[in-house]
């Protein structure tokens, strides 16, 4: 039986350190909703992949709770805008 938990694969390891996971998706505003696992800045290069997603964008704006912040830390959960649709579950890595 095939074992069903996301684990990290070999493959993703090359993509970076994972800063969070997009946990919901607000189509007609373009804007991800993602759970931080780590640090994250304005400025900051990311990339967002998953099974149909892989965009590579700089973070133009943060906001937590409808409020423009500068950095976001690990546990928060935020909205940015993203240059393409995004699905649950993809993951947000920083690039350097």
């Amino acid at each position: 039986m095939a074992d069903e938990k996301c684990e990290v694969k070999p493959e993703d390891e090359d993509l970076g350190k994972v800063l969070g996971k997009i946990v919901h998706y607000y189509s007609k505003l373009g804007v991800g909703i993602i759970e931080l696992a780590d640090t994250i800045k304005v400025n900051d290069k990311i990339k967002i992949k998953g099974h149909v997603t892989n965009i590579d964008q700089i973070v133009d704006s943060i906001q937590i709770n409808h409020e423009d912040v500068e950095e976001a830390k690990k546990a928060d959960v935020i909205g940015i805008k993203v240059s393409d649709h995004v699905r649950e579950g993809d993951k947000v890595y920083a690039v350097k």
